[in-house]
């Protein structure tokens, strides 16, 4: 089984309200792409990486790849304007595979045995997603005040990577782009179109750099995630 990750760094990060992009912070010694691409490096059940970028940061990312000895990396792919434009481009880039990853570029802290284990679920469910338990009590609002209090229960909050079988993955993402639609999420591509996704029990540490704070965060979690090798 062929297995091919596209990892998504193609974004500017204003949230981050750093002259420098997000994925080029330093974090413990390394810039945040290089965490997150040595973690698909390193896990046996990756055979390759497509690595989306913007323009800007090409010639930074083939540095970075160059240095740190990332040679699963075999192509890089410029985005688009949106996630899903960048996600459809790496998956026209991605050539033939079994099973297709998307990964966040800017969640560094991802352990190789969840991406084993949401890899396992796609090729038998056909898309699965890492996600966590809300922790938090979820209301839905209406012009400010609170119109329902959700089950939590129920809810899930959802991470990457997200993985399918790649033909299905395919088909969500071109009849997407033929139809107009739009999600903020592979998974609302694929159950648009009535395909099923399995949720792959992930840890809170795999957290989305988006705030300065989450550097400091992700810093501290660090020795966890090393833990979770």
């Amino acid at each position: 089984m062929r297995v091919i990750a596209i990892i998504l760094a193609a974004g500017s990060g204003t949230r981050m309200q750093s002259e420098v992009n997000k994925h080029l912070l330093p974090l413990a010694g390394k810039p945040v792409i290089v965490h997150t691409l040595l973690a698909f490096q390193r896990c046996a059940a990756i055979d390759a990486i497509v690595l989306v970028t913007s323009a800007d940061n090409m010639a930074a990312y083939q540095a970075l790849v160059a240095e740190f000895g990332i040679d699963k990396v075999y192509r890089l792919v410029l985005g688009g304007e949106t996630r899903q434009a960048s996600a459809l481009n790496g998956l026209r880039a991605a050539g033939d595979c079994d099973v297709v990853l998307l990964h966040d570029g800017a969640r560094p802290l991802i352990a190789p045995r969840e991406i084993e284990a949401v890899i396992r679920d796609a090729a038998e469910y056909g898309g699965a997603v890492v996600a966590v338990p809300a922790k938090d009590t979820t209301l839905r609002a209406r012009e400010g005040f609170i119109e329902a209090q959700l089950e939590r229960s129920t809810l899930w909050q959802a991470q990457t990577p997200q993985g399918f079988r790649a033909v299905i993955i395919r088909e969500a993402y071109e009849a997407a782009a033929r139809d107009g639609a739009q999600s903020t999420d592979d998974t609302g591509l694929v159950t648009r179109l009535g395909g099923a996704v399995k949720i792959t029990p992930g840890s809170y540490a795999n957290i989305k750099i988006t705030t300065p704070e989450d550097l400091a965060i992700a810093e501290a979690l660090l020795e966890e995630v090393d833990g979770r090798q």
